[in-house]
């Protein structure tokens, strides 16, 4: 009987494995890993040399507007987004227009990924209806139709009784609450972190403690209910102590970083550029090196981007009426690899392992570079260069922080489900 042979194989690339780096070939056919050596050979063969290649990262925290903001952003140009940036996997978030909070809705993400998608796209739903805060959403319905991850991002839910019972009803099924953290009360009017910049440009400012507090009453939460929980873009020194705390404690909670809460300070805020403005805000560098000792112990389990697109008219007003948000995809290795200084391997772990595996999906994502597994791979340079345009990134919108930056670190090839999804750092469609 002839053997096969293998559709597609890279060759001579690094690697990336949990226990370390290994030169090898890597071939695939059929949408799976067949072979992991030396001296393989295949219908089409990219040379990889100098090359990573790791499984594809996954994205918990992915803003793709549609339903109902398509102006912005919709699934199919955020996920072309997606894989450009090395994604096999995004979560998308519930704030679109409906809300995902219903199996209609959840449905309607799933079937247009599965259409027009070169990444997996997952949706999660909210906690409460229409994200008010006030009425749980249908956990058993939302999960039995897919749903991983549930959160009211963008608000954090303020009641805590509400949050209790969340967490209560969570426990008994397989699924993971991730919260955005902001007391609302203590953030109303605020455009930038609250501290000496934003004293001196004399704007109202965004207190840390808005972070924390809620942050303080959910892990307080988790000990009580005995529920996991997933805390979202944390920004502050106090917000990695407190999850520090709880992880020695044995609580089971994880967290997220984003890479603009790693690169950049509030003090870009000074000249009133909307770009800068996020939720949450832009820190301090005292900040910035609480969350990146967070990375190196730990502490910080993932790297999510964020991705918020805004159409140029909605951000091009004064910067208090701005929305807050900024786009993360494209950039996101490139960022976070010239900001942290970790191995290649910590950074598939950030990016790719561990993100996997809080969101559900390590049966297919985040999974060894070995043969009979799912061909969902990345690969990418750790050492190349490169100028952010915005006008050169796929998002429909263009809200980089990035424009005019040199980062170091870019993906050269995506490989979804077996389909050369990017090829020499170009989408296919």
């Amino acid at each position: 009987m002839t053997k096969s042979i293998p559709e597609l194989v890279f060759q001579n690339a690094s690697v990336v494995h949990p226990t370390g780096i290994v030169v090898a070939d890597v071939a695939i056919s059929k949408g799976i890993i067949v072979g992991v050596g030396t001296g393989l050979t295949g219908a089409r063969l990219i040379d990889a040399t100098g090359l990573h290649l790791s499984s594809g990262f996954v994205d918990l925290h992915t803003h793709l507007r549609e339903p109902g903001k398509e102006e912005a952003e919709t699934i199919q140009t955020g996920s072309r987004a997606a894989a450009l940036g090395g994604y096999t996997a995004v979560i998308a978030m519930p704030n679109t227009d409906p809300s995902q909070d219903c199996v209609a809705v959840v449905r309607f993400v799933q079937e247009k990924a599965k259409e027009v998608g070169l990444c997996e796209v997952v949706p999660s739903a909210c906690i409460t209806v229409g994200r008010r805060g006030e009425q749980l959403v249908p956990f058993a319905a939302l999960h039995e139709a897919g749903v991983r991850i549930f959160t009211d991002d963008g608000n954090g839910v303020q009641d805590p009784l509400i949050m209790r019972r969340a967490l209560e009803y969570s426990r008994d099924l397989d699924i993971v609450l991730a919260q955005h953290c902001e007391v609302a009360r203590l953030t109303q009017g605020a455009v930038m972190h609250e501290g000496e910049c934003c004293s001196s440009l004399g704007v109202p400012g965004w207190p840390a403690i808005a972070e924390e507090l809620m942050l303080h009453r959910d892990i307080e939460l988790v000990r009580l209910t005995g529920a996991p929980m997933h805390f979202l873009h944390l920004s502050t020194a106090g917000s990695v102590e407190l999850v520090r705390r709880a992880k020695a404690d044995g609580l089971p909670v994880t967290a997220e970083v984003t890479p603009h809460h790693l690169a950049l300070t509030d003090e870009l805020l000074g000249g009133f550029d909307t770009v800068f403005k996020v939720n949450p805000p832009l820190r301090t560098w005292a900040d910035i090196q609480a969350l990146k000792d967070g990375v190196a112990d730990g502490t910080i389990d993932a790297i999510a981007t964020d991705h918020a697109p805004h159409a140029a008219p909605a951000k091009d007003v004064p910067i208090d009426v701005a929305p807050p948000g900024m786009l993360g995809l494209e950039t996101a290795l490139g960022v976070a690899n010239t900001a942290l200084d970790v191995s290649e391997v910590r950074l598939v772990e950030l990016l790719s392992w561990n993100p996997a595996r809080i969101a559900g999906i390590q049966d297919r994502h985040g999974r060894p570079i070995a043969v009979g597994e799912v061909a969902n791979i990345a690969v990418w340079s750790s050492t190349k260069t490169w100028d952010v345009s915005r006008d050169a990134l796929a998002s429909k919108s263009k809200n980089t922080p990035y424009h005019g930056m040199t980062i170091r670190g870019k993906v050269k090839y995506t490989v979804f489900n077996g389909e050369l999804v990017v090829n020499d750092e170009r989408a296919v469609r």
